[in-house]
């Protein structure tokens, strides 16, 4: 039995997507590969609102995410951690051998303006990295105004995951000096995971070309040097990328406007679920994230029953992560999610619980 997801990534996959990935394959040095990457890192652009290189690479996040510090790290990397993940990057930082000091918030707490400034004023470090959207406790830190902080340090190389939360409301790539924006494609996007897009500023090639000890992999400058050839280093992920075309196709006909409203309605409508019921949500407020939902288990009640029952009932549902685990529990609303299908689980959560009805 398919259990619809609503966990935070992957999520569910539109027929439509799952009928591109099924497209007859074709050579990665043809001509219709280079037309076909050429499509679609034009509409990249045009969502991510930058003119500058993006990239396409066969990996999870974390491999652009590992390959951003071979290429960006020079002196030292200021790691700003609110949450699993934004750790799990400091971690990643140190293990290639990297000098980098973490930026700790409480889990709940967004990244600040002020702490991106405190650090960064000491003239220590070269470079930084940010979660925009942290899943782990579902907080968005306020990244245009840590983006004005970043324009005090013209010589630090910003770089920033948005895996949860490009194409889910604006992020103007160029508008907001960032260097290397990464994220992978098995959230907002709705595409199934495999792919991972990233940005590279002028800047950040320049850092990248006296970079010893970059790799190869993830080399940004081998990177842009095939992109000049509408192509990647090594064999792309094809059938991920004919699913993103298709995917780019839907983006531009529902209009990125009307995709980011969407995206705020639906999480308004289950923040106000969840707060209705009784329960407390996680992030510190105005920090909430636009993609999911995070939420105290302020009612006690067995997220690991609810998990397996609805798992029974034909839904994957989160019940937190890491530390929180059990604390928490979190809902997806994004990619191609409608207020139609979140109905659908939690009329299964109500069907489960009545007290929650």
């Amino acid at each position: 039995m398919h259990k619809k997801l609503f966990i935070p990534g992957p999520i569910e996959i539109h027929p439509d997507i799952l009928a591109a990935m099924a497209t007859p394959m074709i050579g990665h040095r043809m001509k219709e590969y280079a037309e076909l990457h050429g499509r679609v890192t034009a509409g990249l652009k045009k969502v991510m609102f930058t003119e500058e290189k993006v990239f396409l690479a066969t990996s999870s996040a974390f491999g652009v995410m590992e390959g951003a510090v071979r290429n960006l790290v020079g002196t030292r990397c200021a790691n700003f951690c609110n949450g699993a993940f934004s750790d799990k990057w400091h971690d990643v930082t140190l293990r290639c051998g990297k000098q980098a000091d973490a930026f700790r918030f409480d889990w709940g707490k967004p990244v600040t303006p002020e702490a991106v400034e405190q650090a960064l004023s000491t003239g220590k470090y070269d470079s930084m990295t940010m979660i925009h959207n942290e899943t782990s406790t579902g907080v968005m830190s306020p990244l245009p105004e840590i983006a004005e902080v970043m324009r005090k340090f013209p010589d630090v190389v910003f770089i920033v995951d948005t895996v949860s939360s490009m194409s889910a409301l604006k992020v103007p790539v160029d508008e907001l000096g960032i260097d290397s924006c990464i994220f992978g494609v098995q959230k907002a996007f709705a595409l199934p995971p495999g792919l991972t897009v990233f940005t590279a500023s002028e800047k950040a090639l320049q850092r990248a070309a006296g970079m010893e000890g970059r790799g190869y992999y993830f080399d940004y400058v081998e990177f842009a040097s095939n992109d000049a050839k509408n192509n990647t280093p090594s064999t792309p992920c094809i059938s991920l990328i004919y699913a993103m075309d298709k995917q780019l196709e839907r983006i531009f006909a529902e209009g990125l406007e009307s995709r980011w409203a969407r995206h705020a309605d639906l999480a308004d409508y289950v923040r106000g679920w969840v707060t209705s019921r009784g329960f407390e949500l996680f992030p510190e407020t105005g920090y909430c994230s636009q993609t999911l939902t995070c939420s105290r288990n302020s009612r006690g009640i067995d997220l690991a029953s609810l998990k397996k029952q609805l798992g029974e009932a034909g839904f994957a549902f989160d019940d937190g992560y890491g530390k929180i685990k059990g604390d928490t529990f979190r809902i997806a609303h994004m990619g191609d999610m409608t207020q139609t299908d979140i109905d659908g689980l939690l009329n299964a959560i109500t069907a489960i619980m009545p007290e929650l009805a």
